[in-house]
C-alpha cells in the first residue's frame, strides 16, 4: 500500500511537470488574445510591423511565429540582411536566412521591408580591407545591385542608407564619407533603384527628433532630391525612454520630414524603462559600458510606478502617431517580446528591460490595451 501510494505521488509530479512544460508551449488562444489585433486596430491607419530575429526567421520560436501572424502585418530583419551576414566575403554571400525571411512575409501577406543596404556598423570586413577609391565604390555597388536585385519584387521597401549622419547633423565620417565622398549617399539610392526599380526606399536614422540632427536629416533628404534620387520615405528609429524625447520634438519631426514631401515611418520603436550611462548618445551599437547593478534596477519586474509611466508614455505616442496618421506609412516594434529586445544587452550587457508591448511569456501588458484602445477612439 505504502510503494503505491509513492507511485502516485510521484506520477502525479512528473504529469504536473510535463503540463507545466506543455503550457510554456501551449498555442495562443483567443480568450488569451482578445480581438482586435494591432494591425486590425490601425488597419485603416498605418501598418504595425515588428523586427523578426533568426529564431524567429527559421521557426524556433513557435509562440512568436503565431503573435507575429496574429498582430502585424509588415516585417523587418533585426540582424540577417546587415553585410556582415549575407556578405561576409567578397564573393560569398549567405542568402538562406534572408530568402527564409521574405518567404516568411510572402506567405503571410505582409510588407516586407529590407535592412539595410549600405550602413557602417556591422559592415563586411572586406570592405575596410578595400583601399582604393575606385574598387570600393565598385565593391558597394556591387553589394547593393546584387542584395536588392535578388529580392526584386519581393521586397516591398529598402532602407538604402543607415545612420550616416552624427548627432549635431553632419555627415558621419564613415568609410564611405572618406573614401567616396558624399556622393556615395547618391550612389547608393541609384543603385537600389536600378536593382530593384519597384520597391520604396528610405533613409534610416536614430535621434531624428534631435532639432541638429533633424536639420541635418532634412539637409541630406533635400541633397538626395536635388540629385535626382528616389527617396519615398524616412525612417524615424522610436529607440525612446519614458521621457525623451519630448512629444513635442517627435511632433515638430513628424511635420518637417513629411514636409518634403516623403512618408514617415516611425523603425525600430521600444521604449526603454532602464537608467542609461550619462554620456550615450542616440543608438550608436558600438557604444558599451560596464555593468553596473545600479544600471539594471528591476530584474525580477517593474515596480507600478514605472509601469504607470510606460503605459502613459506608449498612450501619448500613439495619440500623436494618430493625430498624424496622414503622414505616417509605418510603425515597426523593434523586437517581438520583452525577451527578444537588444537593449537587454545594450548599452550595458546583461541587464533586463521591458521595452515592448509583449511580456516574456508572449502576454499582452497592460500599455497594449491603451494603445488598442487610442486606435478605437480614433
Amino acid at each position: 500500500m505504502k510503494k503505491t501510494f509513492s507511485s502516485t505521488i510521484l506520477l502525479l509530479t512528473l504529469l504536473f511537470i510535463v503540463s507545466c512544460k506543455e503550457d510554456k508551449n501551449h498555442e495562443l488562444t483567443e480568450k488569451e488574445y482578445k480581438l482586435p489585433t494591432l494591425k486590425e486596430a490601425f488597419k485603416s491607419k498605418f501598418t504595425i510591423g515588428t523586427a523578426l530575429n533568426s529564431h524567429q526567421i527559421y521557426g524556433h520560436d513557435s509562440l512568436a511565429t503565431q503573435l507575429i501572424k496574429r498582430e502585424f502585418n509588415t516585417v523587418t530583419p533585426e540582424n540577417v540582411m546587415k553585410s556582415v551576414n549575407i556578405h561576409p566575403g567578397v564573393n560569398t554571400y549567405n542568402f538562406d536566412a534572408a530568402d527564409k525571411y521574405v518567404q516568411f512575409g510572402q506567405d503571410n501577406d505582409m510588407f516586407i521591408v529590407g535592412h539595410t543596404l549600405v550602413w557602417h556598423s556591422q559592415l563586411s570586413n572586406f570592405f575596410n580591407e578595400i583601399e582604393e577609391k575606385d574598387s570600393l565604390k565598385l565593391a558597394l555597388k556591387k553589394h547593393v545591385v546584387t542584395v536588392a536585385g535578388r529580392y526584386a519584387g519581393k521586397i516591398n521597401g529598402w532602407d538604402v542608407v543607415n545612420e550616416a549622419l552624427n548627432e549635431d547633423g553632419s555627415l558621419r565620417n564613415s568609410l564611405f564619407l572618406n573614401k567616396l565622398g558624399d556622393n556615395y549617399l547618391v550612389d547608393a539610392f541609384n543603385w537600389a533603384k536600378q536593382a530593384a526599380p519597384q520597391t520604396e526606399l528610405y533613409y534610416n536614422d536614430y535621434n531624428l527628433c534631435v532639432p541638429s540632427k533633424r536639420e541635418g536629416a532634412i539637409k541630406l533628404i533635400k541633397f538626395l532630391q536635388e540629385n535626382n534620387c528616389q527617396v519615398d520615405g524616412i525612417g524615424m528609429q522610436g529607440h525612446w525612454g519614458l521621457e525623451t524625447p519630448t512629444l513635442e520634438e517627435i511632433e515638430k519631426s513628424i511635420i518637417a520630414y513629411s514636409e518634403l514631401g516623403i512618408k514617415v515611418m516611425i523603425t525600430e520603436l521600444d521604449i526603454t524603462v532602464l537608467p542609461n550611462p550619462w554620456d550615450l548618445e542616440g543608438a550608436d551599437v558600438n557604444q558599451n559600458f560596464e555593468q553596473d547593478p545600479k544600471m539594471n534596477p528591476y530584474p525580477n519586474g517593474i515596480p507600478d510606478s514605472v509601469v504607470t509611466k510606460f503605459n502613459k508614455r506608449y498612450k501619448d505616442i500613439f495619440e500623436l502617431f494618430l493625430k498624424h496618421q496622414d503622414k505616417i506609412g509605418r510603425v515597426t516594434f523593434w523586437g517581438v517580446q520583452d525577451g527578444d529586445s537588444w537593449l537587454n544587452n545594450w548599452p550595458i550587457e546583461g541587464r533586463t528591460n521591458y521595452p515592448l508591448l509583449f511580456d516574456r511569456d508572449y502576454k499582452q501588458k497592460p500599455a497594449y490595451k491603451e494603445v488598442i484602445q487610442v486606435a478605437a477612439k480614433n
